[in-house]
């Protein structure tokens, strides 16, 4: 139970303060990206670091750079399939949804002996 009071307040935190950090800068657009992702990844590595120590919250780092990069790729996808294929939303983002599994577990398995 103590554990979920802590990702509760840690997490609550960072998300508060990437939120008032999101909203100080122009344009508002980017207060929606600095507000969910990138604090979540550090209240969970916080509580990683302290639970388990710095080896296991660097292995957790690693999946998450490996997720990055395969939302980058997905994103990139979404775009090619709905500018240039002219496809509707939901088969774009369904096609390009194997395009992220197959970057994300790719990018695990030859890399990530680590994580």
């Amino acid at each position: 139970m103590s554990e979920y009071l802590l990702r509760f307040i840690a997490g609550g935190m960072i998300v508060s303060a990437f939120a008032i950090l999101g909203d100080m800068l122009r344009p508002k657009s980017f207060a929606g990206l600095l507000a969910a992702a990138p604090s979540v990844a550090l209240a969970t590595l916080s509580i990683a670091v302290v639970q388990h120590g710095p080896r296991h919250a660097a292995a957790e780092s690693w999946t998450m750079i490996y997720g990055a990069i395969a939302l980058a790729c997905y994103s990139l996808a979404v775009c090619q399939l709905l500018m240039r294929c002219r496809f509707a939303a939901l088969p774009a983002t369904i096609i390009a949804s194997i395009v992220w599994l197959a970057v994300a577990f790719g990018l695990l398995a030859g890399l990530g002996g680590n994580a």
